[in-house]
C-alpha cells in the first residue's frame, strides 16, 4: 500500500516541511517559509544547567508541535491527532491510514531513523517526518533531509515512535483533515509575525527572547566549569555551529528562512517594509553564521580560554542588539 500522487520535497526543517508536504498533498499551495512565518517559528531560548539539561543549551524555534497547532489557528485547517500507549495498536492505526490512501505525518525519536548514516544518528525526540506506504515489512518515507523517499524496517519505526525519555513521541502520528474554502493570507501573516515579535521582545521571561540571547552572551564564559574536561567543553562549544546551521534550520538558526518568509509575505501583504526587513535580516543571519564558524573553529582546535570566550559573548550581545532592533522595526512595519 502506497499513498498515491504523494510529492516528495526536501525542506529546511522537519516539522515546517512535514507540515508544507501535508497540505501540498492535501491541495494547499504554501511554501516552507511561509508555513514557518504564520507559525511564529522563529524564537529564542537559552536554557542555562538545569535539572531538565546536563549542559547548558539553546533553541532558536518555537516549541516542537507549536507550529502544527499555529498553523490550524492561523490558516483555519485541521489536523487529526492520534497517541497511543500500545505500539500494537499505534502501527494498526497507522496501517489503516495508510490503506485509506492517507500521508501520515509521524513524531519519532530521530536515532531509530535506521536509512541515515550511524554517524549522524542522535537521540532527539522530535524529528517529524511522513509516513507514505508499507510493503511487507518495510515503510515508506519521506523525511524532508533527504533527496528521495526511503525506506524503513517496522521495527525501527516502532522504536522511533515509542522511544522513552525527554518529550517522549508516545507513538504520535497526525494527518491533515480538513481545509477551509477560503484563507486569509493577510491576516495569517500579519498574526504570525505580532506573535514572533511579541515572543522576541516582550515575552516576560527572562531566558527567551531577545533577553535570552543577552544570557546566553553572559553565561557562555561560565561553561568551563559545568565540563568534564577540554574534551567535553570542545564538544559543547562545537554544538553551537550544530544547532544554529545543521539541525534543520536552513541555516543561521532559522534567521534565513524567516527572511524569504518576509520577503514571500512582502508580495501577499503589499507591504514592502517587509522586502526591506527581509534583506536586513540576511544580513543579520551573517552575523549568527560567523557565530557558528568561531564556536567550530575554538572548539576543533581547543582554543578555549577565557579569552575566546569572552569574544564569543561580545558577538553574542551584538546579536541581541541587532536582533532588537530588527524586531522593534518589524513590530512597527505590520501596525
Amino acid at each position: 500500500m502506497i499513498v498515491q500522487n504523494f510529492n516528495h520535497k526536501m525542506a529546511a526543517h522537519c516539522e515546517s516541511g512535514t507540515i508544507t508536504s501535508l497540505l501540498n498533498h492535501g491541495g494547499l499551495n504554501i511554501t516552507e517559509p511561509l508555513v514557518f512565518g504564520i507559525a511564529s517559528g522563529i524564537f529564542f531560548g537559552y536554557f542555562h544547567k538545569m535539572k531538565s539539561f546536563a549542559f547548558p543549551t539553546f533553541i532558536v524555534r518555537n516549541k516542537p508541535g507549536q507550529m502544527r497547532t499555529n498553523i490550524e489557528k492561523r490558516l483555519g485547517v485541521r489536523f487529526k491527532n492520534y497517541d497511543f500507549k500500545d505500539p500494537v495498536k499505534g502501527q494498526q492505526t497507522l496501517d489503516q491510514l495508510l490503506q485509506n490512501n492517507i500521508p501520515t505525518g509521524a513524531q519519532v525519536d530521530f536515532f531509530y531513523m535506521d536509512y541515515v548514516p550511524s554517524w549522524e544518528r542522535v537521540h532527539i525526540n522530535v524529528h517529524f517526518l511522513v509516513v507514505t506506504g508499507k510493503t511487507e515489512n518495510k515503510y515508506t518515507i519521506s523525511d524532508a533531509y533527504f533527496p528521495q523517499m526511503v525506506e524503513l524496517d517496522a521495527d525501527s519505526l516502532e522504536k522511533g515512535r515509542f522511544a522513552g525519555g525527554n518529550m517522549s513521541p508516545k507513538g504520535f502520528i497526525f494527518h491533515l483533515d480538513k481545509l477551509p474554502a477560503d484563507i486569509d493570507y493577510n491576516k495569517a501573516i500579519l498574526k504570525g509575525i505580532s506573535k514572533a515579535c511579541f515572543y522576541m521582545l516582550k515575552i516576560p521571561i527572562p531566558f527567551l527572547g531577545i533577553r535570552g540571547i543577552r544570557m546566553f552572551g553572559k553565561k557562555v564564559v561560565e561553561w568551563p566549569k559545568f565540563a568534564r574536561d577540554t574534551e567535553h567543553l570542545s564538544h559543547e562549544i562545537m554544538k553551537i555551529n550544530i544547532l544554529l546551521e545543521d539541525q534543520g534550520t536552513g541555516g543561521a538558526g532559522f534567521r534565513f528562512m524567516y527572511a524569504t518568509f518576509l520577503q514571500q509575505a512582502a508580495t501577499i501583504t503589499g507591504k514592502p517594509q517587509l522586502a526591506e526587513l527581509s534583506a536586513e535580516l540576511m544580513k543579520i543571519g551573517d552575523g549568527w553564521r560567523e557565530i557558528s564558524l568561531f564556536s567550530a573553529r575554538i572548539g576543533k582546535n581547543r582554543d578555549l580560554g577565557p579569552d575566546k570566550l569572552k569574544q564569543l559573548s561580545e558577538m553574542l550581545y551584538d546579536r541581541a542588539n541587532v536582533e532588537e532592533r530588527f524586531f522593534k522595526s518589524l513590530s512597527q512595519a505590520i501596525k
